[in-house]
């Protein structure tokens, strides 16, 4: 684990990377869905319904990921191991049955819209919290919170 990553931090080095890559999917699934909604919604709500559905993990992957912390993280794992699902779900669907949701979505063909960035980013996003999981032995200890005294290090005597 590199200096500019600490347990924990999510939303630092590589994190910030990842987070930005979220951000982009999440603005891009909102502006399609958002029209969608708007303008055809009847024509494939089932469709139209899992590209608002993308939409949503994005958002609150993104967030949770850069805010990091106990809760944040819980979060992250939940909404990224669902990314990660449903991508799957919806693009071995799409690849069986194509007219299956009538229209494409985010996740249909497995992201293939998308470059498959939908593919690749949970599992990255997925091992990224792996790697800097609290208690990750040989990473840098967690940075004390301001005014409080760090806790001794439990393997130096």
């Amino acid at each position: 684990m590199s200096a500019t990553t600490t347990p924990g931090r999510t939303g630092r080095g590589f994190g910030r990377l990842l987070v930005t890559v979220y951000g982009i999917l999440a603005f891009a699934a909102v502006g399609r869905s958002s029209y969608e909604l708007a303008t055809k919604f009847a024509e494939a709500p089932v469709a139209y319904g899992l590209s608002t559905l993308s939409a949503v993990v994005y958002v609150l992957a993104t967030v949770a990921l850069a805010r990091g912390g106990t809760g944040w993280r819980r979060t992250a794992w939940v909404t990224v191991g669902f990314e990660a699902v449903g991508v799957l779900a919806v693009g071995t669907a799409s690849a069986v049955a194509p007219d299956v949701f009538g229209e494409t979505t985010v996740w249909s063909s497995f992201g293939q819209g998308y470059g498959y960035v939908p593919l690749v980013l949970p599992f990255v996003g997925l091992w990224w919290l792996w790697h800097t999981r609290p208690g990750n032995r040989g990473a840098p200890p967690e940075p004390p919170t301001p005014g409080t005294t760090p806790a001794p290090d439990p393997e130096v005597r």
